[in-house]
């Protein structure tokens, strides 16, 4: 039996829908790293031995776009990202509130509008193929744009309960005002 608050299994489900996407972002960002880096080494190698990997420099470099986006998406998760803690620190609750909600909103807002631009863009593509990799979809390489900023709002609202109750404001999670 429990004695919490009736929002405990959204509290639950918040917690583990972010314990999910966690594994899921780790996992796919150790595959990008491991993948980029045989691709490197196998450029490397066949330089080494005077042949050359035409599609290296395209691979290599969408490779690590990926990596860029949804990396960007685990460190959100995570709160890794640069902040300005300390700077507020010592202010009082309610400008930490103000600050803590504007600095969300304008981070949700920027990487909403460039979901929307990153999907405009992919129908811009058509059906245009890479220069080295004509079976591969122009697309389909640039699908990490709309995709990792689809992915870190969604990293960011998962953690927004936590950020509030850092800066001491209750949430209607932990039972309590707004």
């Amino acid at each position: 039996m429990s004695t919490g608050s009736v929002d405990e299994p959204a509290v639950g489900m918040r917690l583990r829908a972010a314990q999910l996407l966690e594994l899921a972002l780790f996992g796919f960002c150790v595959i990008l790293l491991v993948s980029l880096f045989l691709v490197i080494i196998a450029a490397v190698f066949s330089r080494a031995f005077g042949a050359s990997l035409g599609w290296y420099d395209e691979v290599a470099s969408i490779g690590l776009a990926w990596l860029t986006f949804y990396g960007s998406a685990y460190a959100a998760l995570k709160a890794a990202h640069l902040n300005f803690d300390t700077l507020l620190a010592r202010a009082p609750v309610s400008i930490r509130k103000l600050a803590f909600l504007v600095s969300k909103a304008i981070t949700i807002s920027f990487f909403a509008a460039l979901a929307w631009a990153g999907t405009v863009i992919l129908s811009i593509f058509g059906s245009e193929t890479l220069t080295t990799l004509s079976w591969v979809p122009l697309a389909f390489t640039q699908s990490a744009l709309p995709i990792g900023a689809v992915l870190f709002i969604l990293a960011e609202l998962l953690i927004l309960p936590d950020g509030l109750s850092r800066i001491g404001i209750a949430t209607s999670e932990q039972g309590g005002p707004l």
